[in-house]
């Protein structure tokens, strides 16, 4: 992950929600990946799109979760709202690039929305998001996948991906918000 700014000075919650979102959509990436590599094939390119859609999502509302009572509440919206706007361009951007020009910005936000309102319903404790969080991650990641021999996504992403994913997102707030979240 990269954490460090290149300009000293201040720096404002939208660059340091810029900074969070190029990681996550890296952190995203990674995770796509890495499940290919483990046999877990995410065929077409829509599926890796809407599997990095889900993954992304989950990673927000972890974010929106950790920095919860850490920042002012103006602020924690300033920095989710930027955070998913920021997300949204790289989706639209490469995106663009790699299925040809259309719209993928507002669907990623509907996306981003729907999640976020499912995901406000689960438990979040101080060691993380609840089994039941965990599952409907899961659950969103099988769809996702749904054309591909997806049996075992389900318990990948709860017992494996999930994991790394919420220690990832924990690690990079704490290193570019400086925020304690022990």
């Amino acid at each position: 992950m990269k954490t460090r700014f290149r300009t000293r000075g201040p720096k404002t919650l939208e660059q340091r929600a810029s900074v969070v979102a190029a990681n996550v959509w890296r952190i995203a990436q990674n995770t796509c990946r890495r499940m290919e590599q483990e046999g877990y094939p995410l065929g077409s390119d829509s599926q890796v799109a809407a599997l990095m859609a889900e993954l992304m999502a989950f990673l927000v509302q972890v974010a929106d979760r950790l920095v919860y009572g850490k920042l002012p509440e103006e602020d924690r919206a300033r920095f989710i709202n930027a955070l998913g706007g920021q997300l949204a361009r790289l989706f639209q951007d490469n995106l663009s690039e790699s299925h040809g020009p259309g719209d993928y910005h507002r669907p990623f936000i509907q996306t981003l929305n729907e999640r976020l309102s499912d995901y406000a319903e689960f438990a979040f404790a101080e060691q993380g998001p609840s089994y039941a969080c965990l599952r409907y991650l899961g659950e969103k990641a099988s769809e996702a996948m749904a054309t591909t021999d997806n049996r075992w996504v389900l318990e990948r992403v709860i017992d494996v991906e999930a994991p790394e994913l919420y220690k990832l997102i924990k690690r990079l707030i704490h290193e570019v918000l400086g925020l304690s979240l022990e």
